[in-house]
């Protein structure tokens, strides 16, 4: 496994691999051309035309499984529980080819340009706002994430606050704790025949949406874009529709400027009058010094909150006012159920989460596929057989220009390109190809050409 990195002034050309058997590339093609004699069509695992050991960077504690993944490949790992500052990834950054984070660890312009042999980026969760996607998408560097395989636990997790919200069951466990016995049923309710509002229904919402009519609730939802209900759920047109039929509003959306404090003082002045709001989104969707003002007035009759505007990098830190200038006003309130973002924190979710990314990854590194990114073109082609022993394959970033393809198949006339497919997003365009009837000597070639074009970015040869 191997990954030479060379950089000519702002452009960056890369060969990368994920399992290297022979140790250069006249060793591999002469093997590759005795594989031919079996006659077994099978994909073949492509390694790097030169070598250097590829890094991994894993922070957060993400799952072991997607760590013994890296390691399965013959990626050196290095692993670690916690985030990392800007400073600590400033100063580690330069010798790591990929790194895998969760939502704590800030992957900034700055930390991206000291990261000189970085090719890739895997956000072990569903948001990706934590990464700098177009400085990333710049210096050639897809990011991946998984944006589905935690639903399951963070709509289990809803339903667990309807339920504890409507019950008072953490004023009642907290006073019982503190041995005050207070058994009473005013103010508390079952949640059948009450209403849901579910903003945002995407996989969260509409998993959301059929456990909650599992309990008998009658669900509405809005979201920004027409979609098919499931069950019994109905589509409301606007937000303030919503707001004020619901006796539960929780929410289940991305952080995007038009999301950032969707929900504030007029928004929790429409809802109904003891009515509870729960958000696992993302932290700057409510403006939480109004939550709490609507919660002293007793407008609204309880609130749960699972992500915060700012929120500590690690376990065992304090959730203060030196956090958010709030925190020990909202601490202080009664039947606020407040979670420390564990929305998707599940044996399971987490296994999901270490596959999805950690395949995407080496499918990245190892292949050149892109399927899946989240700030780059989607490029991939079908693998290369055993077959198909003296082709290479070429994996060219470059600037989204005129005259790039032109240039690039001049330079592969000479050959035959079996198959090739590029694509664009916004200034950054990614093209595959695999070259047939390719001696060492012509990839030597190859490499020169290309990386010497002005559009270039990042390429890697993989053989």
């Amino acid at each position: 496994m191997s990954s030479p990195i060379q950089i000519p002034g702002a452009t960056r050309t890369v060969a990368a691999s994920v399992s290297p058997t022979t140790t250069n590339i006249h060793d591999r093609f002469a093997s590759l051309h005795r594989q031919e004699s079996l006659n077994v069509r099978q994909p073949r695992v492509l390694h790097p035309v030169e070598n250097e050991g590829l890094r991994l960077l894993i922070l957060e504690n993400i799952s072991m499984e997607a760590v013994n993944a890296f390691k399965a490949q013959g990626l050196h790992v290095d692993h670690y529980t916690k985030a990392m500052s800007e400073d600590e990834l400033l100063e580690k950054i330069g010798s790591y080819h990929g790194i895998g984070i969760r939502s704590k660890t800030k992957i900034t312009e700055k930390v991206i340009k000291a990261a000189t042999k970085l090719l890739v980026i895997g956000c072990f969760c569903i948001g990706t706002n934590q990464v700098d996607l177009n400085a990333a998408a710049s210096a050639g560097i897809p990011v991946f994430n998984s944006p589905f395989s935690n639903s399951r636990s963070v709509a289990e997790l809803v339903m667990s606050e309807l339920v504890v919200l409507s019950r008072q069951l953490f004023e009642r466990s907290f006073e019982l704790r503190q041995g005050l016995w207070n058994k009473q049923s005013k103010g508390c309710w079952e949640i059948r025949g009450k209403t849901l509002g579910i903003v945002g229904y995407g996989h969260i919402g509409s998993q959301l949406s059929v456990l909650a009519e599992a309990f008998g609730m009658r669900v509405i939802f809005y979201d920004v874009i027409n979609l098919m209900p499931l069950g019994s759920a109905r589509q409301v047109e606007t937000l303030d529709a919503l707001l004020s039929d619901a006796d539960f509003v929780t929410l289940h959306v991305p952080e995007l400027p038009e999301t950032i404090n969707m929900i504030s003082r007029d928004q929790l002045a429409l809802m109904k009058k003891g009515a509870y709001l729960i958000n696992n989104a993302r932290g700057k969707v409510v403006d939480i010094p109004a939550l709490i003002d609507s919660l002293k007035s007793g407008h609204l009759a309880g609130a749960a909150l699972d992500v915060f505007p700012s929120e500590p990098g690690s376990n065992g830190l304090p959730f203060d006012d030196q956090v958010n200038p709030w925190a020990s006003t909202l601490r202080s309130l009664h039947n606020v159920i407040l979670t420390p973002h564990i929305g998707g924190s599940t044996e399971e979710a987490q296994r999901m989460i270490g596959q999805e990314v950690s395949q995407a990854v080496l499918r990245y590194v190892g292949l050149g596929s892109t399927i899946g990114a989240v700030n780059f073109p989607e490029v991939d082609l079908r693998a290369i057989t055993t077959e198909e022993g003296d082709h290479v394959r070429v994996c060219y970033v470059h600037k989204n220009q005129p005259g790039v393809l032109k240039q690039v198949n001049e330079t592969f006339a000479p050959y035959n390109v079996e198959k090739q497919y590029s694509d664009s997003k916004g200034e950054v365009a990614y093209l595959m190809a695999d070259i047939a009837n390719v001696s060492p000597m012509d990839v030597t070639r190859l490499q020169e050409s290309i990386r010497h074009t002005n559009a270039n970015i990042l390429t890697r040869f993989l053989a």
